[in-house]
């Protein structure tokens, strides 16, 4: 069964998120389908797009079809002000946290469908091969166009859901009341990322005052 990944948001923003999906193409695409038909949706479903009542009839409809996730949290708890890990950085390694629960878990031959939205697509391979090698000589990992993927727009919804709660939007306190049932009914569970990558240290040569522009007079 393909597992589909995708993420919202980003630590200057208050958190990133990543969601895997589990849940059958075809299935897949009959949610999407009717989701489409009730909320007359056109375009590519996003979680950002979407209102309370919209994102709950989404989750109900996600049980409906079958579908499970994994939801992956890193989230700066210092409130740090100053330099942050790349942004990169964090990505790779919730996506590495995202797949080693799925292995632990007895995942057999997964098929990682990953977005690939977010980064230019010569890092995205990079990222793709290094999954790729976690998965040994059994599974897959690709990367798809999120507008031609009911998968991975339904991993974008719960992605950006639990972003809103972890950063505290205007629909925070919905968005939790939308979700918790099936929190308590295990179709989704929520990790979070122990440690953050420490920021990559900036070349002797661009600190202090260097690396500013020389102005000539």
């Amino acid at each position: 069964m393909p597992i589909y990944i995708d993420e919202s948001g980003g630590l200057p923003a208050g958190g990133m998120i990543m969601a895997g999906v589990e849940i059958e193409a075809d299935s897949a695409d009959q949610l999407l389908l009717r989701f489409r038909a009730v909320t007359g949706l056109s375009g590519e479903l996003k979680g950002s797009r979407i209102e309370p009542i919209e994102r709950a009839f989404f989750f109900e409809l996600f049980e409906r079809f079958g579908g499970r996730a994994r939801v992956c949290i890193a989230r700066d708890e210092r409130g740090l002000t100053g330099q942050r890990p790349e942004d990169l950085d964090v990505y790779v390694a919730l996506l590495d946290l995202l797949v080693d629960d799925w292995l632990a878990g007895g995942a057999e031959c997964p098929n990682f469908v990953i977005d690939q939205g977010r980064y230019d697509a010569l890092v995205l391979e990079e990222v793709r091969q290094d999954i790729a090698r976690l998965l040994a000589h059994c599974g897959t990992a690709s990367l798809v166009d999120s507008r031609r993927s009911a998968g991975v727009q339904i991993a974008d919804v719960i992605a950006n859901s639990f972003y809103n709660v972890i950063v505290g939007s205007r629909q925070s306190s919905r968005v939790e009341t939308i979700v918790e049932p099936f929190l308590r009914a295990d179709l989704i569970r929520v990790h979070h990322l122990a440690t953050l990558p420490p920021p990559k240290r900036k070349h002797p040569a661009l600190q202090g005052n260097a690396g500013r522009p020389v102005i000539l007079r």
